[in-house]
């Protein structure tokens, strides 16, 4: 291969570039013109049929990453590893659920959020299995690909900035508002050290999903949204930087100061370790 292509090909750019288009260009349509024809022509109700759409769309995300970059890198996809899979599921969701119900608990104490009542009928399994798809597609490739690439080519403190950039994105979302920038900040920079920590997308990925989960669980929007379903019936009133207003709970300054405090704390633990990529040297 002439070293001009092979340079282009293999600049990190173009690998998140080709990495992300083909991924989610078979994601796409093997939902739209297999997985939706075939599952809604057999099964009528698509409270059934979607969470097996959702089931099919996750595998399909992740062995189109990982073959494509056993060929394109020829190399074992440690951000896939499953060695300690158990443990950063476990692990991870519960500390993502743990966090919004200790902000939960902190706005009880302080009668701020109201107990109303608890029933799963305004939260069918298609609204879990959307959140497990959402959160695979955020963290393979913010996390798994673009962090993982920028960390080895710029160094992980420039590749956190960037990251962290790139989460004010979810400022575009419904009923986001000024602080919401520095939620997401704080939550590019703690979701980016779940990864650099332990070098696989598992533990950001489960404690993203406990996260999401644990917000219509305790009847909270979620990241804006008021249509993701409830599981407890609730009432937030309180001043908004308590309640995160119509964000939702993760727009709570006492939620946002957990999120941090995770982030920090695994920041230290990585740079202890060893695990805080330097930026290369670029010789002239």
């Amino acid at each position: 291969m002439n070293q001009s292509i092979k340079k282009f090909l293999y600049f990190p750019i173009t690998k998140i570039i080709l990495g992300i288009s083909i991924c989610l260009s078979l994601f796409v349509a093997i939902q739209n013109f297999i997985s939706k024809p075939l599952l809604y022509n057999l099964i009528q109700d698509k409270n059934i049929a979607d969470p097996l759409i959702h089931i099919i769309s996750f595998f399909v995300l992740l062995l189109s990453y990982y073959f494509l970059f056993r060929f394109y890198d020829k190399r074992e996809i440690k951000e896939l590893s499953t060695k300690y899979l158990a443990k950063e599921m476990f692990g991870g969701f519960t500390v993502g659920f743990l966090t919004i119900t200790l902000s939960i608990f902190i706005l009880y104490s302080l009668g701020y959020y109201q107990f109303i009542g608890i029933s799963t009928a305004n939260y069918p399994i298609k609204l879990f299995t959307t959140l497990v798809v959402a959160a695979l597609i955020e963290d393979l490739f913010i996390r798994g690909l673009i962090l993982r690439e920028l960390e080895n080519w710029l160094g992980t403190h420039i590749a956190l900035v960037i990251i962290m950039l790139i989460e004010t994105s979810h400022f575009f979302n419904p009923n986001s508002n000024l602080f919401s920038l520095f939620t997401d900040l704080c939550w590019g920079f703690t979701m980016s050290m779940l990864f650099i920590y332990t070098k696989r997308i598992w533990l950001p990925f489960f404690f993203h999903l406990g996260w999401n989960f644990a917000q219509p669980f305790y009847g909270s929007n979620l990241t804006g949204l008021n249509d993701m379903g409830t599981i407890i019936q609730s009432r937030f009133e309180g001043p908004l930087l308590f309640t995160g207003g119509a964000v939702g709970i993760e727009g709570s300054i006492i939620t946002v100061l957990f999120l941090l405090s995770i982030g920090i704390f695994l920041y230290y633990r990585s740079n202890k370790e060893g695990k805080i990529i330097k930026r290369k040297t670029i010789k002239l």
